[in-house]
């Protein structure tokens, strides 16, 4: 993943359409790259290998922008959830900052931008599903998980691709540790066998495991969220284990 400086560097550079495009367009009149005559852009840029990650890091600025505003106010718990999610540098917060607000401000609908990184992660839903976690986890940072919130994510998820299942096992995931169905967050029926089970958990924590998300390309400063991915799977487990008595 690119670093905060060269993400923003790219701004200038990076040929992508869509909306996406578009932000990406409005940030190119706000940052400038310095250079130097012998060595050229102080931040260089290859688009080739970085793409998919900086269109996805900027979806997620944009998607985070307009979640943070679906219950017509954007709290300041919800402004630092963002920033705790994306574990943005003290000297980059600033410029986070410039491209949360203009997304916020951005005429374009959140259809548009989830649709656009739809189609660039169809084949890879796990890394479209870590997303939703950390919007879901800017929902909940100001204690109040608002019904116009719910109903954003609900759409997103659809927009996705997830099924009713799906959305349910997530949601699940997010509503707290102790009222969530272990069974929902995995996805099976509690009349699954101890066997189906133990394959499925390991499944998943194969699926979710970081560094698989990150080489498919999920941005590296969005780790956190794959972390609590695993934790909310452990958690999950564990308490069936415990109620089974699965070793």
């Amino acid at each position: 993943m690119p670093k905060w400086g060269k993400l923003f560097g790219a701004a200038a550079g990076l040929a992508l359409g869509g909306p996406l495009g578009v932000l990406l367009g409005m940030l190119a009149g706000h940052f400038a790259l310095d250079r130097d005559e012998k060595t050229g852009p102080a931040n260089p840029f290859d688009p080739r290998g970085d793409t998919n990650r900086v269109a996805f890091t900027i979806g997620v600025i944009a998607l985070g922008a307009k979640m943070a505003k679906a219950d017509g106010y954007v709290s300041r718990a919800e402004v630092d959830a963002f920033k705790q999610v994306f574990d943005v540098p003290p000297d980059e917060l600033a410029n986070v900052a410039r491209v949360f607000d203009l997304a916020r401000k951005d005429v374009a609908g959140y259809e548009l931008y989830a649709k656009q990184i739809a189609g660039m992660f169809r084949a890879k839903p796990r890394v479209l599903e870590d997303l939703l976690d950390g919007l879901f986890f800017i929902a909940k940072a100001d204690n109040v998980f608002h019904p116009k919130e719910e109903v954003f994510l609900r759409s997103v998820a659809e927009i996705f691709g997830f099924n009713d299942a799906d959305w349910a096992r997530i949601r699940a995931g997010h509503i707290g540790a102790d009222a969530a169905d272990p069974y929902v967050i995995l996805g099976i029926e509690p009349g699954a066998t101890d066997a189906v089970i133990k394959q499925t958990y390991r499944r998943l924590a194969r699926e979710n495991h970081p560094d698989l998300l990150v080489a498919q390309g999920l941005p590296e400063e969005f780790v956190m969220v794959a972390n609590a991915k695993i934790a909310t799977i452990n958690d999950a487990y564990d308490k069936i284990a415990k109620q089974r008595g699965i070793n």
